[in-house]
């Protein structure tokens, strides 16, 4: 059954890889909690305790207002094949974007997907599998690439519009740290 870790193994890095969606749920001191799915190849395991993804342009930025308030951040796999298993990590996490110096270095790790707007660094401080034998069977298709699609027609000027209209404060009107410019 469940067992909670320092950090990753091997076997379990395997299995986040292998993985074509995970979730992740962050939540202010007071207000809504989120969880997001997340999709297209966009994390990395850099090391047993620490993982960058890649987050890009989307309807909402409730993710970015949660980790600059408190920089709490769960990230949530489910095996939806194979031997029943739920992997969570749990951590701290900072967000980074296209103007801070580590982008070039982190954004080097991962695809250059269009729309990008922040990595989110998450340092883990436990793990937790559980069994996960209620989760259903499902066979993964393809990704979709609507999102993709959508960014990459947009000019950059355009994609910044969309940002402070849309992605400039959470739910709860938390600043989400964009920048204004």
């Amino acid at each position: 059954m469940g067992k909670q870790l320092s950090k990753l193994s091997d076997q379990l890095t395997d299995f986040i890889g292998s993985q074509p969606l995970f979730f992740v749920a962050t939540a202010p001191g007071a207000g809504k909690v989120n969880c997001s799915p997340k999709g297209m190849d966009s994390l990395r395991v850099l090391s047993p305790n620490r993982i960058i993804w890649l987050n890009v342009t989307g309807s909402g930025n409730e993710t970015a207002a949660h980790v600059l308030e408190n920089g709490r951040m769960t990230l949530m796999w489910c095996a939806f094949s194979g031997p029943p298993l739920i992997l969570r990590a749990y951590g701290k996490a900072k967000m980074i974007q296209p103007a801070d110096p580590e982008w070039d270095t982190l954004s080097d790790r991962l695809p250059d997907i269009p729309g990008a707007r922040q990595i989110f660094d998450l340092q883990i401080d436990m793990v937790q599998t559980s069994c996960g034998m209620a989760v259903p069977y499902l066979d993964f298709k393809e990704d979709r690439n609507q999102l993709r699609e959508w960014s990459a027609k947009k000019s950059e000027e355009e994609l910044k519009d969309y940002h402070q209209k849309k992605n400039a404060q959470s739910l709860d009107g938390l600043p989400t740290g964009l920048p204004t410019e």
